[in-house]
């Protein structure tokens, strides 16, 4: 077990990992995520998706509006980690699944056909046009 090798809960200095960042930095990375532009368009493209995972058939419990605003926030931060200062509806496209699978159900009769909610995420998100420019 961990514990018997030297990992003890409680003693951070026993987990073999060092910081990568400190205080400072964390909170600089912010500012730079926080400085990222959104145009209304994607905004409006992000409410698009969360409001469609809603009133999906395939879906009995779609995404809050706080799943939308952690999509919101990844996607500044995909923008950031790519090197834009701006987010591109492909960040927001590419993000979705995994910002939003665990915050929606798929249908029990399509669950027990073998849907995945990324599967019906997929769906909504090729339903849904994306904005140009």
């Amino acid at each position: 077990s961990r514990y018997v090798e030297g990992f003890e809960a409680d003693r951070p200095d026993t987990y073999g990992v060092s910081p990568v960042v400190n205080a400072d930095g964390l909170e600089s990375l912010r500012r730079q995520v926080d400085a990222v532009r959104v145009e209304p368009r994607i905004t409006g493209y992000i409410t698009a998706i969360v409001r469609a995972t809603r009133e999906a058939a395939s879906l009995t419990l779609g995404a809050s509006p706080r799943a939308g605003v952690a999509l919101f926030k990844a996607a500044r931060a995909a923008a950031l980690l790519d090197g834009r200062d701006y987010v591109i509806p492909d960040d927001v496209k590419r993000l979705a699944p995994a910002i939003l699978r665990h915050r929606v159900n798929v249908a029990p009769e399509l669950e027990l056909e073998g849907v995945t909610a990324d599967q019906a995420l997929k769906a909504i998100l090729d339903r849904i046009e994306a904005p140009t420019a």
